[in-house]
């Protein structure tokens, strides 16, 4: 079967240097220029008919609203595009631009903004960013060639837990009680010291898997990459310039050794892990500044951005060596969009009436108005988010309290045996665990943060039942939308997805096979997949080839009809 494989890159930057709200913390920063480049980047796929478009934004993250404007921009340049069925994913730098026009709180309209400080106006950002994003996603389709690619995965330690877990109740602790609209934390916290007595364990272990997807021209040089890593870019944080993070670093040193490649971040299940160590930070000081030098670094964890850099370019170099002996012109791709409806949050007994007295207080308290304009402008901003924070809390509530179910978009898409899937949430790495160990492609890329048309809010974390347990900031109250019984619904929803794109596959392939290729044996063998009989794809495979053999009756075949 021919299948011509199509491959374009675009990209476009979305830096400015006009004073922006800064998206990624509980206070708001108006940028003072740019540290590095934030991008947008687009990969586009098409083989044999189908489409797959994939937009990387080194942003937080990108609500369902934002979206729709991206989609419907990309519609009105190229209508052959499917943009239903792009997938955008947020690398979720802390130093970006606030793309969603809304940010933890809006300024100059949840709070007083000192006069003499300028900013762009809340969504004027917005209107920017989707531009640029229908741009890139454009010319990545009107740059498809005939192309190559290959794929594999390799290791480089970059994301380590950062949720610390304790003998005893942090919140019973002298003073240290949750703070309203913030984190509220129970055996387990965010960041917590691991150099205190009761300091038992890290809830979540190392992630350091990395999958690699590579793309070449014809002559087989290197055009680009997707890199899909569970780590968000975190490390430059609390800058006050616009960063990609160390995803800028990845970029300069990978186009050093490689031209001026493409080159697309995912961010895989991360809710659990950050780029931070946290028991180690004095031996891990002495080894940055004995690699890089004594001087003072530039930035926030500049040294350690470009240790991750390295690591990161060192799989990837050495994964490239290997999976270039099996580099393929010809795919077969699948690619499909649905809307799940999950499992909400429900509020805990007497949560609803504590938040009310809590958001009124809050709501009593003034505006700061004395001290510096920059004094202000940090206790203001906190004062509006932890507000934002308790009124969005509430309206959580109601919602569940009416049993609404949280509607999540999901990707999944095929080439060959590896495959694509999406989540909104910032996810647990569990969860992505239990994708990955029962789906049946050989390589499985978990994307978070990626796309929800379907919700107009922003993306929560979605915790596990332990998660949940010790609490803490990415587990309270405040951080949540769907409960850990919606994230496992999200989790077979995924691999039911998955194993039928499998059979869609083999089905795709039984249209050229010989009928000697369809023995009826306990267990099929298939070029890349060994398939049981008892599994959805198995089932689909068996009655295909009886079909083929004249055993079977068109309706053996309605069987895929729902999956495409």
């Amino acid at each position: 079967m021919s299948e011509k494989l199509l491959i374009g890159w675009g990209r476009r930057d979305i830096s400015t240097e006009e004073p922006t709200s800064i998206h990624g913390q509980f206070y708001v920063r108006i940028s003072k220029g740019i540290l590095d480049p934030i991008m947008v980047t687009a990969l586009a796929l098409e083989s044999n008919g189908e489409q797959l478009v994939m937009l990387s934004c080194d942003v937080t993250g990108i609500n369902g609203m934002i979206v729709g404007k991206i989609r419907d921009r990309v519609r009105e340049l190229a209508p052959e595009i499917d943009a239903a069925k792009v997938i955008m994913n947020a690398t979720h730098t802390h130093c970006t631009g606030d793309v969603n026009g809304i940010g933890m709180a809006r300024t100059g309209l949840d709070f007083p903004m000192p006069p003499s400080i300028k900013y762009q106006k809340p969504g004027d950002y917005s209107l920017f960013f989707v531009e640029k994003c229908a741009e890139a996603i454009v010319e990545a389709w009107n740059n498809r060639a005939p192309g190559a690619m290959a794929w594999g995965y390799g290791y480089a330690a970059v994301a380590h837990s950062r949720k610390t877990w304790y003998f005893d109740d942090l919140s019973k602790r002298p003073g240290m009680a949750g703070t309203s609209g913030m984190a509220v934390n129970g055996h387990a916290c965010m960041y917590g010291n691991t150099n205190d007595p009761m300091f038992s364990h890290y809830e979540a272990g190392a992630e350091h898997q990395i999958n690699f997807l590579y793309t070449f021209d014809l002559e087989k040089k290197l055009t680009g990459a997707v890199i899909n890593l569970p780590c968000p870019s975190q490390c430059s944080e609390n800058e006050w310039k616009l960063t990609a993070d160390y995803w800028h670093d990845v970029r300069t040193l990978l186009r050093q050794r490689h031209g001026d490649i493409g080159i697309l971040p995912q961010c895989a299940p991360a809710g659990d892990l950050s780029p931070h160590i946290l028991h180690y930070k004095a031996a891990q000081q002495r080894r940055l500044t004995l690699k890089f030098g004594p001087g003072e670094e530039h930035y926030r964890e500049e040294y350690n951005r470009k240790d991750i850099a390295e690591k990161i370019c060192c799989a990837f170099d050495d994964v490239l060596g290997w999976v270039s002996k099996d580099i393929r012109t010809t795919v077969r791709l699948r690619n499909s969009v649905e809307t799940l409806q999950l499992e909400r949050r429900q509020p805990l007994k007497g949560e609803m009436e504590n938040e009310q007295d809590l958001l009124r207080e809050l709501e009593e308290t003034p505006f700061k108005t004395t001290g510096t304009e920059a004094e202000q402008l940090y206790a203001n901003s906190v004062l509006a988010a932890r507000r934002g924070r308790a009124k969005g809390f509430l309206n959580k509530c109601e919602v569940a309290l009416r049993g609404e179910a949280y509607p999540c978009d999901l990707h999944v898409a095929a080439i060959d045996d590896i495959a694509f899937v999406t989540s909104p949430f910032e996810l647990y790495s569990d969860f992505m665990h239990r994708i990955i160990a029962r789906s049946p492609f050989i390589q499985t890329f978990n994307i978070q943060l990626a796309d929800n048309q379907s919700y107009s809010g922003g993306a929560s974390y979605l915790a596990t039942e332990r998660g949940v347990e010790g609490g803490g900031y990415s587990a309270s109250r405040y951080c949540n939308d769907v409960s850990p019984k919606g994230g496992q619904q999200l989790v077979d929803a995924t691999v039911k997805r998955l194993k039928s794109m499998v059979g869609l596959m083999l089905l795709a392939v039984l249209a050229v096979l010989s009928f000697a290729s369809c023995d009826r044996q306990n267990t099929i063998a298939m070029p890349s997949f060994e398939v049981s009989e008892e599994s959805d794809a198995g089932i689909l495979l068996a009655q295909g080839c009886r079909y083929k053999r004249g055993q079977g009756v068109p309706r053996d075949i309605k069987l895929a009809e729902k999956y495409l």
